[in-house]
């Protein structure tokens, strides 16, 4: 992700697998990542920082939130 803008706005990625309006998108905007429901772009998006992000997919990429594991 970079922090290129589109038409004055934040640009909005989502993953290539996705194949509907239903998906999460991401944007990078200097130090804070964003996250917001593509079928309602106009809503507020969810704001964190990029370390957090990475986190998070760090996370996932580990199975961490796979059916069956416990939250911690």
């Amino acid at each position: 992700m970079d922090n290129a803008l589109v038409s004055g706005g934040p640009a909005w990625q989502r993953s290539s697998r996705c194949a509907t309006s239903t998906c999460v998108e991401v944007a990078a905007v200097d130090d804070q990542i964003l996250i917001r429901d593509s079928k309602n772009p106009d809503a507020d998006a969810l704001q964190v920082s990029r370390a957090d992000f990475a986190g998070f997919l760090a996370a996932v990429r580990a199975g961490d939130f796979d059916e069956g594991q416990a939250f911690t």
